[in-house]
């Protein structure tokens, strides 16, 4: 079997990242080549400040395909970065950093070199500002893909948010039958193609207990009807169902998937469930991008304290992949 490279992003500079990264690689041998895209300058300073012993192998971007890959050293592809800037709080000021990482990743998988990317965390209030509500919506621009969907992933039970990162008060407005179809469509197709069954899954209620005294009753004018809809379309979907309740273990142990209405509906009880063993995994995209569920954390930077649990999975997951 021939293991496309896996394809990482660092991200922020001021992020526990690279920590869980070498974590990582201490912890398992993967057969596919892992390509890291991130500046030479500040990787040596973290080497040192972790104690961290490991040769670089520099990679030129431009003729990727022509190297003979291996993890015995960290393959890495170099980004400046202003070595003195390296240990400041997150601002905007690494934003061109990161631009340009991203840029040459999305150059890489466009050729077809590989198909496998991971992202380190990064900052929306800086880098995103206002224009994406994360990056799942960021990469499904820069790759003009229209549908896609956010899947938090453990292999007993995962979540797919119907709205990402949406203000509460905005979600009721972007609730619609199109909307649902295609998040259960794209979930459908990634279990099929990857995990070779056909998941089960649960759909929850926008309102608590699935019930509500306005006119517009979300879960009886557009939830139901959308479930029998996808039901005659051979879709293994029920519900809606109240979200305060589908967790429960006699509950969510019939389902691969939860797909709830917002972000925080179902994805506090999954981290509550399973906290680092799990994975974001963004579906529809022309690869498979996965992010270590974890933010940035800069509070623990330099510390080597943090877990590295869901980069493990991350690049575990991937690393099953042809």
């Amino acid at each position: 079997m021939n293991y496309k490279p896996i394809i990482i992003v660092a991200g922020e500079p001021n992020s526990i990242f690279f920590e869980i990264f070498f974590k990582s690689l201490r912890y398992k041998k993967f057969n596919s080549p892992i390509v890291l895209i991130a500046s030479y300058n500040l990787i040596k300073l973290q080497m040192k400040k972790l104690n961290i012993n490991k040769k670089i192998n520099l990679i030129n971007a431009l003729n990727f395909e022509n190297y003979r890959l291996n993890n015995k050293k960290i393959n890495l592809i170099d980004i400046n970065f202003n070595q003195k800037s390296a240990f400041d709080k997150i601002s905007s000021k690494s934003n061109v950093y990161i631009q340009k990482s991203f840029d040459t990743a999305l150059k890489i998988l466009k050729k077809n070199i590989s198909n496998k990317f991971i992202n380190g965390p990064i900052s929306k209030k800086f880098f995103l500002k206002k224009k994406y509500l994360g990056i799942t919506e960021y990469l499904a621009d820069k790759t003009k893909t229209k549908n896609f969907a956010m899947l938090i992933y453990n292999q007993h039970l995962s979540v797919c948010p119907l709205t990402t990162h949406l203000p509460i008060k905005k979600v009721s407005k972007k609730i619609n039958k199109d909307l649902i179809k295609e998040k259960v469509k794209l979930i459908s197709i990634f279990y099929k193609k990857y995990l070779k069954k056909k998941p089960v899954m649960a759909i929850t209620g926008l309102n608590p207990h699935c019930e509500s005294n306005s006119d517009l009753n979300e879960d009886e004018k557009i939830i139901k009807p959308t479930i029998k809809s996808l039901i005659k379309s051979n879709y293994k979907v029920s519900g809606p169902y109240a979200a305060d309740t589908i967790f429960l273990k006699k509950n969510r142990k019939k389902y691969n998937v939860i797909v709830g209405m917002y972000h925080d509906q179902v994805l506090t009880p999954l981290k509550t469930i399973f906290e680092y063993d799990a994975i974001n995994i963004t579906l529809g995209l022309p690869f498979i991008r996965v992010s270590p569920d974890h933010g940035p954390n800069e509070k623990m930077l330099g510390k080597n304290r943090s877990n590295p649990l869901s980069l493990i999975k991350a690049l575990t997951f991937l690393d099953t992949i042809k």
